[in-house]
């Protein structure tokens, strides 16, 4: 599977193989995992689930495309689970994109 680089601004804060999702709603969804920079994001990851415009999330393929997409969310449950829980997900990307990076997730 493939694995995508999470941005916030120019800082590498994590990767993810967005491993689920919802072809029909444009909405690929996985495991993240932190990079060293996610330290300065993750308070607010964990406090903020509802805007996180404030933090410039976004996506790139290996290749550096960056994808375009309504938003990227970062879901940060570790604390009161006590265990290493972090979802993103990508929302609102074009069928056509979708289809070429998620077919897996189109074929099922």
């Amino acid at each position: 599977m493939a694995q995508f680089q999470i941005y916030s601004g120019f800082s590498l804060v994590g990767w993810s193989a967005f491993e689920n999702g919802d072809p029909s709603m444009g909405v690929a969804f996985g495991n993240f995992e932190p990079a060293e920079g996610y330290h300065v994001i993750e308070n607010e990851c964990r406090s903020n689930h509802s805007d996180q415009s404030s933090l410039n999330l976004s996506v790139q393929t290996v290749d550096g495309m960056t994808i375009p997409c309504a938003g990227v969310s970062i879901l940060d449950y570790s604390q009161p689970l006590e265990d290493r829980c972090i979802e993103v997900s990508i929302l609102g990307m074009a069928h056509s994109l979708y289809q070429e990076l998620f077919p897996r997730q189109v074929a099922m």
